[in-house]
């Protein structure tokens, strides 16, 4: 025999009610796999339209070179050439088979989650302005090198996670950097730093124990849908986006130098060993 309580339906069945401690439904990933088959197909075609088998040796090779025809990263290009399409072209090549594989690993253990907690159009935003921030810092650092990969937008969504879990307190897994040679650390750092302010601006979630009006029952207390710091988080990162993106921007039409104004930030792509050069 089942019991009856006002809160419950017909044999002691919880009634259904919309609060934001509930679990919600997933969405159904499907950019970013879409996202990460593109990137393989264009590495396909790229490997066989410049023969790089062949033509690659090393980064002065032929088939380096070509990837500024399929819009890689280069500040010469971007400043000089007016060619600011190159700051999301660049996501979408990589240099290598473990570049790529690299990628692609993160991206569905780390994006696909994402997407299917928070949907689509804000982890696409998130990606997209990330991986922009990210060449924005990297035409103020690396300006004599070409950039090509989805690093910068990878550590965007994993600085979103970090957000998120300051805001919503969740639990996240989080990646180191690399200070291997011909890695573009600024493109990580400005990737993850903008991925950051966004989880703020897109991530955050109704507080426990809140319930949607329609479903709130009489006389219960009525919890605000977010607290104060979210808010407040919210504004200040919107903020910091919008001084931060204007101010790179500015600079790197300019044709600035970071490194003139930093004497050690080389060192945050390449740390010196014996066992390799980093030519700076």
């Amino acid at each position: 025999m089942g019991s009856w309580d006002p809160e419950k339906g017909s044999k002691g069945k919880k009634k259904k009610t919309d609060s934001s401690y509930e679990c919600e439904k997933p969405w159904i990933p499907w950019l970013l796999p879409t996202i990460v088959l593109a990137n393989i197909i264009i590495f396909v075609l790229m490997m066989y339209t410049n023969n790089c088998p062949k033509n690659n040796k090393g980064s002065k090779g032929k088939c380096v070179a070509r990837m500024d025809k399929w819009g890689a990263l280069q500040w010469s290009k971007v400043v000089h050439g007016k060619q600011g399409w190159r700051f999301i072209t660049c996501l979408w090549l990589h240099g290598g088979l473990i570049h790529l594989f690299a990628n692609v690993f993160s991206f569905v253990f780390i994006g696909i989650r994402h997407e299917q907690q928070f949907g689509y159009v804000r982890v696409g935003v998130i990606y997209l302005l990330s991986g922009f921030g990210g060449g924005i810092l990297s035409s103020l650092f690396m300006q004599h090198t070409t950039t090509v990969g989805a690093s910068g937008a990878l550590f965007g969504l994993i600085g979103a996670m970090c957000s998120e879990f300051l805001t919503n307190w969740t639990i996240y897994t989080y990646k180191a950097l690399g200070v291997l040679p011909h890695i573009d650390n600024f493109a990580n750092i400005g990737g993850f730093f903008t991925g950051f302010l966004l989880g703020f601006v897109l991530l955050f979630r109704p507080q426990s124990g809140w319930i949607k009006p329609q479903h709130r029952p009489a006389g219960a207390a009525v919890i605000p849908k977010y607290k104060p710091y979210q808010y407040v988080f919210c504004v200040i990162a919107v903020l910091l986006l919008i001084v931060g993106f204007g101010m790179g921007l500015l600079l790197v039409f300019k044709g600035a130098n970071g490194n003139k104004h930093c004497s050690w930030c080389h060192h945050l792509t390449c740390a010196p060993t014996s066992k390799w050069p980093c030519g700076y």
